[in-house]
This record gives C-alpha cells, structure tokens and sequence, in this order.
C-alpha cells in the first residue's frame, strides 16, 4: 500500500525562534501590527510504501526522529494519507 505523510517541523516553544521574529517585526512595517509571534517551520511532504498504516507511522516516526526533525530544538507532527 502507498500513503502520504504530511508532516510539520517547529522549533521548540521554549526556544528563541529568530526567523519567527524577525517576520514578526517586519509585519509592523507592513500595517500588519495585529499579527504576533510568528513561529517559522517547515514543511515535508514524502510517500511511503508499506504493508499497513501501523508500519507506514513507525516509518514515518523513525525519519523524523532519524534525520527530518532535530529533536533538540524542534518538534514534530505527521498526518498520515492512503494513496
């Protein structure tokens, strides 16, 4: 079976996020005062061949904690899709 993981990195809460702010401070400049504490992530999107949707999570879990997200500045979510 193929399923599609959607899967959403973000720095840690507790973490500064630089990039998040910097938007943040440029959304001033824009008129756009009312938006605050942008957090900037990433996105993945990747297909996964496997026997059932129980093996396709424990793939899925294994890339972001292996190598997609690092997991001591950041955490990470997935949805998973059948193909």
């Amino acid at each position: 079976m193929k399923f599609r993981a959607e899967i959403n990195v973000m720095p840690l809460k507790a973490l500064l996020d630089p990039q998040g702010k910097a938007v943040t401070n440029s959304m001033k400049n824009l008129s756009l005062s009312e938006i605050t504490n942008v957090r900037i992530g990433k996105h993945i999107s990747l297909e996964i061949d496997a026997e059932n949707k129980e093996t396709a999570k424990a793939k899925t879990e294994e890339a972001c904690k292996k190598l997609l997200a690092n997991q001591i500045m950041e955490s990470f979510e997935f949805e998973l899709f059948e193909e």
